[in-house]
């Protein structure tokens, strides 16, 4: 899958990039702790659910379906720290 980045680049998706992204928000909730391999199953989801609407997708895809899932996933106050994270590298 590729990635169009904000600043038109393509790149190759990188999954760790997600997981450490996640793994830094996780860091700034001391109420919610998430390991490294759930971190890896959660972007795995991610992953799958953005390949199925396109091959081609934007940062702001996987800012949107990452946030969305860590909700999902019972992760609300990460879900905020990482849009927070996010909006300050943007």
């Amino acid at each position: 899958m590729k990635v169009t980045k904000r600043n038109g680049n393509m790149v190759i998706y990188d999954d760790q990039k997600n997981i450490k992204s996640i793994l830094k928000a996780n860091a700034e909730v001391a109420c919610e702790t998430i390991s490294e391999k759930e971190a890896t199953a959660i972007v795995g989801q991610i992953f799958s659910k953005l390949a199925e609407t396109s091959t081609i997708i934007t940062t702001d895809e996987i800012r949107v379906c990452t946030e969305k899932t860590l909700r999902e996933k019972g992760y609300p106050m990460t879900a905020k720290a990482y849009m927070d994270y996010k909006k300050k590298k943007s």
